[in-house]
């Protein structure tokens, strides 16, 4: 048996440390010194969990958990795992365009666009796409009173799937190399004539087990808003952030189909010579720009819609109001949702379709600002005479509003075909699209897990850490990406490792001092959640209500329960919680208690994930034998689940009983807070409903009182 039918193309030359030793120079080191990390990571994290103990949990607890809460939690860990890599990425990019003046700096040219296609590839597919999800997964069946998702295993193995494109992102940092076609993988450079090695097949199959995994998604979640909400919440009832959950699920199942088709039509043209997108060969490279744009601009509010829907909870709850044109702010959501899909071929404006067709999808594309211009002025008129509390999650949000409308305005200017003709290949673009997606839905991100967090743990997280961390991230994004803007329109062209133009220096440079900054906040990020753990108890808000919430997730205890919901909600208003509590009549004892069927723990998802990764990793490296094996074992654990029955485990009544009604003992027992104090070790979770018309109304008579007086 020969070497290659045991291990395919792969040698030892394909591992990153063999460049280092054969070819030494600066940018070899610095992959090496990537490969290490993740080497030395892994190594050490099989250690602690060894020492520690925490196989066990980590298999029986988690990996294994089909509750959407765990799988929400496990896949914004992901998410901020992969973060991680590509904001590094992002920094050593930004410190080799500074260095390259003049056809110097560190890295070689491979080594620049391997760079630039994984922190594209990970931003997208492994860091925002994860983030939402798992931030949908977590909320969303709160929200509509839900015990779980439809699909509970489904579910798990989504977010296996989506691990498994992870793992091999993250493979290719020790074993061979990634593509250096973008995260775009056009034609025909990323066919087998130009790119013969096994980089962009990393990018192929870590995107398609991505996009599987978020068709699956999509399903499942509009599955279960329209069949498990709780009595009395019709679609008009709907926080807003489930709004913008059900309209992204939409977009993910119709919008994931032409990448998954995009990119297997592009390993059929690599693996079997089937010339879809070989313009000599009756293919067409344009009808791959085609599939992906088709998905890629959707794509852009798969991302947004949900960030849209954290922002309308963020600024109601903080600005003490009920948000301002529920019913607009629906219908713009549904607009932009329908619109996506009517502007992907402003994306190639310049390759070659007539003059009418460049002015109806640049009609198109800024038709898709009015919708967005609604959403804007109804969070700025919630925010109107609202009593706004400065907390970390507003401060991303009023950010967010003077950032995105910047960003939004350049898209505008994009989507006027002439301009785009001027700008289309530089890093006006960059800027641009950076300039819409950090503050649109990273940050939209980073307020949520700062809104959400206590719900999840039980404990706030330490608000002055996120406020520094605010301050670093906020200028750092406008020093990062703001001289783009100048420097793309003297000419500056994206995806360039090096230039020659001594005026770009200085834009350069205050571009790399943002990024440092950004490199701070996330590192500030992570300094608040160690203290945050470490200082749990004084930050502990055990009765789930720390912000004065106004839907259902706020009414059950943090963290929440298994089954979620003692007894399923009746609602009968927007904004359920905020009404029952205004009411007096929130926290009522339930007459009656029943036994709770929530599903039992399953293998099937990390199996399934594990046996696509293996067999994802047999085709890129052309080992046959492991790609059908770990293709048979998938389907083989999918056809063995089908006969297993026992998927449902049984909570005893007398167990929801006693915990529910020890909480509501403790919610009656403890001091409620204010929203002056909502901020101070006296916020155990129980706040004390505080409507900003009353008071007003209470200020003005103190006032006029001491004005008598």
């Amino acid at each position: 048996m020969t070497w290659e039918t045991i291990f395919g193309r792969l040698t030892w030359d394909s591992l990153v440390f063999s460049g280092a030793i054969e070819n030494p120079s600066t940018s070899e080191f610095v992959a090496s010194g990537a490969g290490s990390v993740v080497v030395l990571g892994g190594i050490a994290l099989f250690i602690l969990l060894t020492v520690m103990k925490w196989w066990q949990p980590l298999w029986t607890d988690w990996l294994t958990s089909v509750d959407h809460k765990k799988v929400g939690i496990m896949y914004i860990v992901l998410a901020i795992v992969m973060f991680l890599r590509a904001v590094i990425e992002a920094a050593v990019m930004r410190s080799q365009q500074l260095a390259a003046y003049d056809g110097s700096g560190y890295l070689s040219a491979d080594h620049f666009g391997q760079l630039f296609t994984t922190h594209g590839t990970i931003m997208i597919f492994f860091v925002a796409m994860p983030f939402i999800t798992g931030l949908m997964n977590y909320v969303m069946p709160l929200q509509i009173g839900a015990r779980d998702v439809s699909f509970p295993r489904l579910n798990a193995i989504s977010l296996m799937l989506t691990v498994a494109g992870a793992i091999l992102v993250m493979i290719s940092l020790v074993v061979g190399k990634f593509s250096t076609g973008g995260w775009t993988a056009y034609p025909p450079y990323t066919g087998i004539e130009f790119s013969p090695g096994e980089g962009v097949d990393y990018w192929i199959w870590a995107v398609t087990l991505g996009s599987i995994g978020s068709t699956l998604t999509g399903i499942n979640f509009a599955v279960t808003i329209y069949k498990k909400r709780c009595p009395g919440m019709n679609l008009f009832r709907m926080p807003m952030f489930t709004w913008t959950t059900l309209c992204t699920s939409i977009l993910m199942i119709f919008a994931m189909a032409p990448l998954t088709a995009a990119s297997l039509m592009l390993a059929l043209d690599r693996y079997a010579d089937f010339h879809f997108f070989t313009n000599g060969d009756g293919g067409n490279m344009m009808n791959f720009a085609n599939l992906f744009w088709l998905f890629g601009h959707p794509e852009v509010y798969i991302l947004v819609l949900p960030a849209f829907g954290v922002w309308s909870e963020v600024v109601s709850t903080f600005s003490g109001k009920r948000i301002y044109g529920y019913t607009s702010l629906v219908c713009a959501t549904m607009c932009i949702a329908v619109f996506s899909f009517c502007v992907w071929l402003h994306h190639f404006f310049t390759m070659g379709q007539s003059a009418g067709v460049n002015a109806a999808f640049g009609i198109a594309t800024m038709l898709i600002g009015i919708p967005t211009g609604v959403k804007i002025y109804d969070w700025m008129l919630t925010m109107y005479r609202g009593r706004i509390r400065f907390t970390v999650p507003m401060l991303f949000h009023i950010n967010f509003l003077f950032m995105f409308v910047l960003g939004g305005s350049t898209g505008i200017l994009l989507a006027n075909p002439t301009i785009d003709f001027q700008v289309h290949n530089s890093l006006f673009l960059v800027a641009h699209f950076h300039n819409v997606i950090i503050p649109g839905v990273l940050f939209g991100m980073f307020a949520a897990v700062q809104f959400w967090f206590p719900k999840a743990f039980g404990f706030r997280l330490h608000e002055g850490l996120g406020r520094k961390a605010f301050w670093f991230l906020a200028p750092g994004f406008v020093l990062a990406f703001f001289p783009l803007y100048w420097i793309g329109m003297m000419g500056a062209t994206r995806r360039t490792a090096t230039w020659a133009d001594p005026a770009y220096l200085i834009w350069f440079a205050i571009a790399m001092l943002g990024a440092a900054m950004i490199l701070a906040g996330t590192a500030l990020l992570i300094a608040q959640v160690v203290v945050s753990v470490k200082r749990r108890k004084e930050l502990a808000v055990p009765l789930g209500d720390p912000w004065d919430g106004r839907s259902l997730e706020w009414s059950i205890p943090a963290p929440a329960p298994s089954w979620n919901f003692a007894v399923v909600p009746t609602v009968s208003s927007q904004d359920a919680f905020d009404t029952a509590k205004c009411n007096g009549t929130a926290y009522q004892t339930p007459a009656k208690y029943e036994d709770i069927h929530v599903p039992r723990n399953s293998a099937i998802a990390p199996l399934i994930g594990l046996f696509a990764c293996a067999s994802a990793f047999g085709l890129i490296w052309h080992i046959w034998w492991l790609a059908i094996i770990g293709f048979v074992m998938v389907w083989a654990v999918v056809i063995a689940s089908s006969f297993n029955l026992d998927t449902e485990e049984t909570i005893p009544a007398d167990v929801i009983r006693a915990q529910n009604e020890a909480f509501l003992e403790a919610v009656r027992n403890a001091p409620g807070v204010t929203r002056d104090d909502e901020t101070t070790p006296a916020n155990q979770g129980k706040a004390l409903p505080e409507r900003h018309e009353n008071r007003f109304v209470q200020n003005m008579k103190g006032n006029m009182t001491e004005a008598t007086t």
